[in-house]
């Protein structure tokens, strides 16, 4: 399992998430970040999802 990094903020830069999650790739994080995020209703907020490795997975500002 890798640890991602979901985060999300508001417009004028207030943090409203910052989650790590355990996920077996990254199709797998995808997935997860897109429901916690819809679980908070944060999904037309900005956010990111990103790897391990830095690789930018979800992203909507």
């Amino acid at each position: 399992m890798k640890t991602y990094k979901l985060t999300a903020f508001e417009a004028n830069g207030e943090k409203l998430l910052d989650e790590a999650f355990q996920a077996e790739n990254d199709d797998d994080a995808k997935k997860q970040g897109e429901k916690l995020l819809s679980e908070k209703n944060l999904l037309e907020k900005t956010h990111r999802c990103i790897s391990p490795s830095g690789k930018l997975l979800l992203f909507h500002s």
